[in-house]
């Protein structure tokens, strides 16, 4: 892998190198079951599973994340965070509905080993070298900008709990910014406890165990589930996780990660995983200097992230449950003040360079307005139209991203 830190940095780390990269990556595990895990849970419902299946699902797919995680961000040495794929479990709500459950688990190994071959081909990396700087951060910042918007929007949700978090992040940041986003953890959790809006006495710790799937292929199953599976994940996911990586300046190459991920899915889509990949939203969590103002000890929020993952995964829909459990209002909040910075960064490096500003703004309100067309998610409309800005406004697309 391409790194732009060596692996002897790490032997500069301290124990106060670790407090921040280790909150970064548990806020965005935080982020992720708080946030979208329950799309798992609905297709599970629909696809009739029993609890063992179910069980089984998340067991797979947080092992496979945590795992693929620490490996990728240990060896590039490189915040490289790992998730299932959102956009693919909302798709899976409808899929599983009419898609018997063995032949979407072939499905699901078609689609793995298709991400497989296009890492081992190089083609994805040589793609993601043409998109211009201004773009992918114009890009980036759609993104990120509904959860920005949601803190704030949070306050007409619960202004007690949104309110009290965003003056906590303010005073924090006013007299020790290093410490706003762990500050804010801390302070949340703690309030959610007193005010007894998070019940934690019926909790029992229960291992999960793997089901076994002999999967089922079928025509219908490869182009209603497979190809879309592919599709979504490809343009909705590994697109602007890749981004956001160049974005906060880490150069490793595009081709091991979707070969390792897709690897890893292959490996456990017989126990229900519906695949994984390298993340985005979260990632922005443990790419910024929110994790640590040092780049090079920022690796450690991706191998921190990954543990918490096994450790949900070892005991299945139990402390996944615990991250539902949290207030709605609490995950947005702590998620948009988190994502701060980096949208801060992002919009600065967007509207940077004169010549390419308005084609970069143009991909931020496109990006920002998530457009769905076609059965393909907002991230992957906001660069399409942004790079034919660029394209039309500059006529130099394909020298620019050389260059880059």
């Amino acid at each position: 892998m391409t790194s732009t830190t060596s692996p002897a940095s790490t032997g500069s780390l301290r124990a106060g190198d670790l407090v921040h990269p280790i909150v970064a990556g548990l806020i965005s595990v935080i982020v992720n079951y708080g946030g979208t895990f329950v799309l798992v849970f609905q297709a599970a419902k629909v696809a009739g599973l029993s609890p063992s299946l179910t069980a089984s699902w998340v067991w797979s797919i947080s092992i496979g994340v945590g795992l693929t995680g620490i490996l990728l961000s240990w060896v590039a040495r490189e915040p490289i965070i790992t998730a299932w794929s959102t956009p693919a479990a909302a798709f899976l709500v409808t899929a599983l509905a009419t898609t018997p459950y063995a032949e979407a688990v072939g499905a699901y190994l078609v689609a793995a080993a298709a991400f497989v071959i296009l890492g081992l081909s190089g083609c994805f990396e040589r793609v993601i070298r043409l998109i211009p700087p201004g773009i992918a951060a114009g890009l980036l910042a759609g993104i990120l900008l509904q959860f920005g918007i949601g803190a704030f929007g949070s306050l007409s949700v619960d202004p007690v709990l949104a309110g009290f978090l965003i003056l906590a992040y303010l005073v924090f940041k006013r007299f020790t910014a290093r410490y706003a986003i762990v500050g804010i953890l801390v302070l949340g959790l703690t309030f959610l406890l007193v005010q007894e809006r998070v019940d934690l006495a019926g909790l029992s710790l229960k291992l999960a165990a793997p089901v076994f799937t002999m999967p089922a292929f079928s025509l219908n199953a490869l182009l209603s589930v497979a190809l879309p599976l592919f599709l979504i994940t490809l343009t909705g996911q590994y697109m602007p996780g890749m981004l956001v990586l160049r974005n906060d300046g880490f150069k490793t190459s595009a081709n091991p990660i979707l070969t390792v991920t897709g690897l890893g899915s292959l490996l456990m889509a017989v126990f229900g995983s519906h695949g994984f990949n390298v993340a985005a939203i979260t990632a922005a969590i443990c790419t910024g200097k929110e994790a640590h103002e040092d780049p090079s000890k920022r690796w450690v929020a991706g191998v921190a992230a990954g543990g918490f993952y096994i450790l949900v995964g070892v005991f299945g829909v139990t402390l996944a449950a615990v991250f539902m459990a949290f207030p709605a209002t609490f995950i947005a909040t702590l998620a948009g003040l988190a994502l701060l910075g980096t949208i801060g960064a992002s919009l600065t490096l967007a509207m940077q360079d004169a010549r390419t500003r308005e084609a970069s703004l143009i991909t931020f309100l496109a990006a920002a307005a998530n457009i769905k067309m076609l059965g393909i998610g907002g991230a992957f409309w906001g660069l399409v139209i942004g790079l034919l800005a660029y394209a039309l406004l500059n006529g130099r697309l394909m020298r620019a991203g050389r260059r880059h």
